[in-house]
């Protein structure tokens, strides 16, 4: 298809997917704003869960499940959303680059954690290679340019966690030559040589080994991705690169007050680092009140039903249940929704600057989304928004994708000056920091 033909179609399908979201109607004057504004920059999301969701329903087998078709009516697990990613709904999303997360498991640990990550690598590689039409590979900032114009969405990689290197440089080299441009340093567990968010302290940051990864990663080129990480291992990874770093998927922790998010005085270094934070859409990471209904929530449930010593229910899941549900009737969960997420765009842009926000969804990745906000294709109704609240047309241009491209460049930079400077890394583990702690993962 002609270029400017195909870019009347990616136009004609954001109209339609603006005018179904609201409060925008194809009457508004944002509509064609955020439609032209889209044409001309790509935009570009920083985290996507859906090659484990191919993994995990249909055996990562692709013969299963057709992208170019809409897949929300495909077979769910139990207590699982419809899936929120297909080609159709990216193009009208007006997704001009995806970075593809290749998670896997936490429990799944050494050498395991190496293979399973080649495979979710090569699962995405697979993707391109099955609908090349829509879908191409991506390894440079100029790449996502080129096959935006060419009306195509570009591909990149990112690996969730640094357990997945399995404490090895030469495996992060592996996976930088297979494609992946970022690597969150840790997931829901500390390592033996970064604390996560979501863990106790162990280190309160980076060790040797871990500041060594980062070193690694800024002469590679690959974006040091600090969305699961501690608030320390967050300080400790910005004095040790010498490049931008990244959020794919975290938001402002002043709002809700999540470890996953980023606290002020983070975010003030991130400006100074050049980096970006990538707004996450998950409503427990958005909404504060909904945060401690969750918490509640949780704590709830196992004061009913705590195996294998505890609970008021245990053993008896149908007064769990029933227990449970009535306590959710009497407890309403709070409405999130396009605005919550808005408000951690708004927030960053503040505090750090327009330059260092972006979008990172997690689609794919989270059970539930903020209302309006269901699919690949609600990304303009959020632009929306954003437009409604006063943003110009070039700070939207850096949100949906500037800023991303330009970390990406400069990473690339500090990458020929690394290189140029200094070979691959020979140091372990063992050298660095002595024997891995028996409480790390």
């Amino acid at each position: 298809m002609p270029q400017l033909s195909r870019r009347a179609c990616l136009t004609g399908a954001l109209l339609l997917a603006l005018s179904l979201a609201p409060p925008a109607s194809a009457a508004d004057p944002d509509v064609p704003r955020i439609a032209h504004i889209l044409a001309q920059t790509p935009l570009i999301d920083g985290h996507n869960d859906l090659p484990w969701e191919i993994r995990s329903r249909f055996g990562g087998d692709l013969g299963k499940v057709d992208l170019s078709r809409p897949t929300q009516a495909l077979p769910a697990p139990a207590g699982s959303p419809p899936l929120m990613t297909d080609i159709p709904r990216l193009k009208a999303g007006h997704v001009g680059a995806q970075f593809w997360s290749v998670w896997i498991p936490g429990e799944t640990q050494g050498p395991a954690a190496v293979q399973m990550t080649i495979e979710q690598i090569d699962l995405v590689r697979q993707m391109c290679s099955r609908w090349p039409q829509d879908l191409a590979m991506a390894y440079t900032a100029a790449d996502i340019v080129r096959l935006h114009k060419s009306g195509r969405i570009a591909c990149l990689i990112g690996v969730e966690g640094g357990h997945q290197i399995n404490n090895s440089l030469p495996a992060l080299r592996a996976y930088y030559e297979l494609g992946a441009r970022y690597m969150t340093l840790t997931h829901f567990a500390n390592l033996a040589w970064a604390d996560s968010a979501t863990d106790n302290p162990l280190h309160h940051g980076l060790t040797a080994f871990g500041r060594e990864v980062v070193r690694e990663m800024n002469r590679l080129g690959m974006l040091v991705d600090l969305a699961h990480v501690s608030a320390d291992t967050m300080r400790a990874a910005l004095a040790a690169s010498e490049a931008p770093v990244m959020f794919s998927h975290s938001s402002a922790r002043a709002l809700t007050d999540h470890p996953r998010n980023v606290p002020d005085d983070v975010l003030h270094l991130l400006a100074a680092n050049g980096g970006v934070v990538m707004v996450n859409f998950y409503p427990g990471y958005d909404s504060e009140a909904r945060r401690r209904w969750d918490s509640d929530r949780a704590a709830e449930q196992a004061r009913y039903n705590s195996p294998p010593n505890g609970g008021l229910y245990i053993g008896q899941p149908e007064r769990a249940q029933a227990a449970l549900a009535e306590w959710e009737r009497t407890h309403p969960k709070p409405a999130v929704g396009i605005g919550d997420v808005a408000d951690h765009i708004d927030y960053i842009r503040r505090v750090a600057g327009v330059d260092h926000v972006a979008l990172g969804s997690d689609f794919d990745g989270i059970p539930e989304t903020p209302a309006g906000l269901d699919g690949v294709d609600r990304y303009p109704a959020l632009l929306a928004e954003l437009a409604r609240r006063g943003w110009s047309d070039a700070d939207l241009a850096r949100l949906a994708g500037g800023n991303l491209l330009r970390v990406l460049t400069k990473a690339e930079e500090v990458s020929a000056r690394l290189r140029a400077a200094r070979g691959p890394s020979t140091a372990t583990l063992a050298q660095l920091d002595g024997p891995p702690s028996a409480t790390a993962h």
